[in-house]
């Protein structure tokens, strides 16, 4: 079983319509991406997104000191989970401390982490048992990260927020999932500038393959934006009072510059931030306009090909013959 979205977390999906295979996610970066242009972000109360910093020789050689590093990817591609865990893994065993936030465990989840930590200290299946409550993820494929996390003594925090909160926000609004206090905190309270809502809507609808209804749209942004708020601020929370450093495991659309996490870190931290997209190589026919337009999204990518996978698309086409019918769930 892998994530629902290859582009984000798991997200409500009220009829359980699939999410597009991560193939789409250039024609999905590209159009959002064009989307946020055309519309302008003046006057936007969140910061505006950082300018991208002056890429050193390999972006690995920043996994060091006070870098808070977001690096994405794409949920079910084994290749792009070994290579990200072989560049953590050389940056640990080279001294750097960071604390792990992680997407893939609801924050509720966080006491259950600490438990299995003092249960079985280096014990990752136990902890992704304990801990890992979450539907949709392949966790055999974070095993190996996590196990580094606990060989390495290293922070583990929870990032993510719940199926369960998120429906109620796409349901009923943020009210559902955070209290006041709470919303002001995370910066939810701020109007968000039309041309993010609109690319999102927009990014959202294409991960579904068009198959979301319309009605569903506004619901489905305010929970992704919820999600973002929420893992930039457990970045917040734990940042070392000495300055140390963060890495966030995270879906690629969470990580973008210019709709996800960065956007609700605040200036001080975005100049620190690292964004890294672990995706699949440009499918035939997506046009170099649209693959510059996604790599603007992140500091740097690591690219592998694409896996073999069913296309989801297909199970939202009505029948052969029967053009007139509602698409199917699947």
């Amino acid at each position: 079983m892998r994530a629902s979205c290859s582009n984000s977390a798991p997200t409500e999906r009220p009829s359980d319509t699939p999410c597009h295979p991560a193939r789409r996610h250039w024609l999905s970066l590209g159009a959002a991406t064009a989307t946020l242009g055309a519309l302008g972000l003046a006057g936007c109360a969140l910061p505006s997104a950082p300018p991208r910093p002056a890429a050193p020789p390999g972006w690995q050689s920043r996994l060091r000191g006070n870098t808070l590093a977001l690096l994405g990817e794409t949920h079910d591609h084994p290749e792009l989970h070994q290579r990200r865990l072989t560049a953590l893994r050389a940056a640990f065993e080279a001294g750097w401390r960071p604390t792990v936030v992680m997407e893939q465990f609801d924050t509720e989840r966080q006491d259950a982490i600490e438990r299995a930590r003092s249960e079985r200290p280096d014990d990752a299946a136990h902890l992704i048992t304990r801990a890992g409550a979450a539907r949709g993820w392949d966790w055999p494929l974070y095993e190996p990260l996590i196990a580094l996390v606990l060989r390495q003594r290293l922070l583990l925090v929870a990032g993510n927020l719940s199926r369960a909160r998120a429906s109620g926000v796409v349901r009923q609004g943020y009210g559902a999932a955070f209290p006041p206090e709470e919303q002001a905190r995370l910066g939810l309270t701020q109007p968000l500038p039309a041309g993010l809502e609109a690319a999102q809507r927009h990014e959202i609808d294409v991960a579904h393959c068009g198959g979301m209804p319309a009605a569903m749209l506004d619901g489905m942004a305010r929970a992704q934006f919820a999600r973002d708020a929420l893992m930039a601020e457990r970045i917040r929370a734990y940042v070392p009072a000495g300055g140390g450093g963060v890495v966030l495991i995270a879906g690629n659309g969470h990580v973008r510059r210019d709709l996800g996490v960065p956007r609700w870190l605040g200036t001080g931290l975005q100049n620190r931030t690292l964004v890294v997209g672990f995706i699949e190589r440009r499918p035939p026919g997506v046009t170099p306009d649209t693959v510059a337009a996604a790599s603007a999204a992140y500091d740097a990518t690591v690219a592998a090909e694409p896996v073999d996978r069913p296309d989801p698309c297909r199970a939202l086409m009505p029948p052969p013959g029967r053009p007139g019918d509602p698409p199917a769930s699947g």
